[in-house]
């Protein structure tokens, strides 16, 4: 059976511009640092960090966290829709890997996270080979690289 949940990016200009992916599971938002962001590119793994889970009203979250505070800096939403899993997400996750298909404005069509062995909290964000994969995506900030 297909479940439809939500999904949030949300580009973070901390003291490192990450993104931060987070899926609807479970009553909250399940989230990983992703450094690079997403690709639509098949052939690029992206390193997903593990974080604590944030509520779902933080889906819509935009602003800046003040100095000081972890996290400080400029958040804006990259990206955000509905995705779809075959199966229980949070099942998937506890075994290792979730795949699942975003259909968001800018992400669309299948990703699998796959937990990476012996790193505890350290995960790969990894596009699927379908009509959506773009070899030749460059991934694009809403804000100013420098924006703090």
């Amino acid at each position: 059976m297909e479940t439809k949940r939500r999904f949030v990016i949300h580009e973070h200009h901390a003291t490192n511009l990450h993104f931060d992916l987070r899926l609807e599971i479970d009553g909250v938002l399940k989230s990983w640092a992703v450094p690079k962001g997403l690709s639509l590119n098949p052939n690029h793994k992206r390193l997903a960090i593990e974080v604590p889970d944030h509520s779902l009203s933080y889906i819509n979250f935009e602003g800046t966290i003040s100095e000081g505070s972890y996290g400080a800096g400029a958040v804006v939403v990259w990206d955000s829709g509905d995705y779809s899993t075959i199966g229980d997400a949070a099942t998937q996750l506890k075994n290792g890997r979730l795949n699942f298909v975003f259909h968001g404005k800018k992400l669309r069509g299948g990703f699998s996270l796959v937990q990476m062995k012996d790193r505890k909290g350290q995960w790969l964000v990894i596009k699927s080979r379908d009509e959506y994969a773009d070899a030749n995506w460059e991934l694009k900030t809403v804000l100013s690289p420098k924006a703090k």
